[in-house]
């Protein structure tokens, strides 16, 4: 009876490689119905046997279409931030209900500026991690491409035996030679199709596991995207709160305003610009004399939200300061800054709408449009120094105020403005320009970031 011996366990065996497979490709169906439930959301159903060639040798224009697809989705998620009209009136009614002091609103904004600040690194995370999701899609199902003729021949040998079993020696004698051809020749080809089984179900298990991981990391995105609408909406609110309580008259500031503009009309650069606003303006006459004043005066706490002087000499503040937005440096001090010159200062490629702080405690020399600086904010923070922010879409701040390190000062748009300070002709997204000037002169700002973000801004 060796016939009967060999037919029988490679039937089960054949059958068994094929059900792993069918079973992973059914999981594979479930994880995009289960995905096709949610409302509003985007079905991933897994390719049948014919679309697995989505891979290797697509059509440019189809796989341009599939990432304008996923940028899509993304966009939807990023339409969170979008705050209802409720929860609007209860952050509102929350603002109204606090102490009018200055004090105590610099707190609250500092509060919600650091936690939407740690929001729009949640939320850039995820979408770095969403596409490294799509790329390992992608190459798995390159590999299932490439094994394609070997799925069908798997689940078709299965569907065969299913249907006609080899005989039974027991039944009928006359069918022994049919089940002793049946058994040698699946005995040869068994092990090769287990093998390619096993593979092709191993690629399956692991194109459900990345897109399982692909839907949990929108979940965590949606739900930071909403947050982030909610600190923004509160960070708004406060910053229109504390210009309501400012000493500066409204009619003075004004007057300033078109002062200020008229004079970077004039001015040729920075330096000019600065000199011309503090020579020409009360408001940045008294910043540059309370800057002066304050090397010499007994310096306020750190933790103190009310001050009005900086915490600490800009000298003392190497290795301490933060980046005033998150995002990745895309080109340093002294690099060639693709015009035939060398940077001034540290370009920074943010998110859609990021939110620009003060890296440092000072008073506001200069805030409005400047030549190819576009949005250009210069701030004195004592010692001779000088911190140049450029490539914003918005200033939320205004002239001679002194501002705390940490408090929004600005917003970024929603793409990159044309700038000579900002590097990547190519690059769509915003790009934050940030300049350190010591009596006039550009210095290297490494030496102030926190060690960590030196790191990375060095590579």
């Amino acid at each position: 009876m060796p016939p009967t011996r060999s037919r029988t366990p490679t039937a089960a065996a054949l059958a068994a490689a094929a059900a792993v497979v069918a079973g992973c490709w059914a999981g594979c169906w479930a994880a995009g119905a289960a995905r096709a439930e949610e409302p509003g959301a985007t079905a991933y159903a897994p390719a049948t046997v014919p679309d697995l060639a989505a891979g290797a040798g697509r059509d440019p224009a189809a796989l341009e279409a599939e990432r304008a697809l996923k940028e899509a989705e993304l966009d939807k998620v990023r339409g969170d931030l979008a705050v209802s009209s409720d929860r609007q009136a209860e952050i509102a009614a929350e603002i109204a209900a606090l102490d009018k002091d200055q004090a105590t609103l610099n707190d609250r904004l500092l509060a919600a500026t650091a936690r939407a600040g740690d929001l729009e690194q949640a939320i850039a995370d995820s979408e770095r991690r969403l596409v490294r999701h799509a790329d390992n899609e992608k190459a798995i199902r390159v590999s299932l491409d490439g094994r394609r003729a070997v799925l069908i021949d798997v689940l078709a040998a299965a569907q065969r035996i299913g249907r006609r079993p080899p005989p039974a020696l027991v039944v009928e004698p006359a069918d022994a030679l049919g089940a002793v051809r049946s058994a040698i020749l699946l005995g040869a080809v068994l092990p090769e199709v287990r093998v390619e089984a096993d593979a092709l179900a191993s690629d399956l298990a692991a194109l459900v596991a990345v897109r399982r991981d692909a839907e949990a990391e929108r979940d965590r995105l949606r739900a930071d995207a909403k947050a982030l609408g909610e600190e923004e909406t509160r960070v708004t609110l406060l910053i229109a709160e504390k210009r309501k309580t400012a000493a500066t008259r409204a009619d003075d500031l004004a007057a300033e305003k078109v002062r200020a503009a008229e004079l970077a009309a004039k001015a040729k650069s920075l330096e000019e610009l600065m000199a011309a606003m503090e020579r020409e303006l009360g408001s940045v006459r008294g910043a540059a004399a309370a800057a002066a004043a304050a090397e010499a005066a007994r310096r306020p706490a750190p933790g103190d939200a009310g001050r009005l002087a900086p915490a600490i000499a800009f000298t003392a503040a190497k290795g301490l300061l933060q980046l005033p937005v998150r995002g990745v440096a895309i080109q340093g001090f002294g690099d060639d800054n693709g015009l035939g010159g060398i940077a001034q200062g540290l370009s920074v490629a943010t998110r859609a709408g990021a939110r620009v702080v003060a890296p440092a405690d000072g008073w506001v020399v200069y805030a409005g449009p400047f030549r190819s600086y576009g949005q250009l904010l210069i701030l004195n923070v004592g010692d001779g120094y000088h911190v140049v922010l450029a490539g914003m879409e918005r200033i939320d701040v205004e002239l001679g105020r002194f501002v705390l390190t940490g408090e929004p000062v600005g917003a970024m748009g929603s793409r990159r403005l044309a700038s000579a300070t900002a590097p990547g002709a190519s690059l769509s997204q915003p790009v934050l320009y940030i300049e350190f000037r010591k009596d006039g002169a550009s210095i290297d700002p490494a030496p102030w970031w926190v060690a960590s973000q030196d790191r990375k801004v060095r590579g």
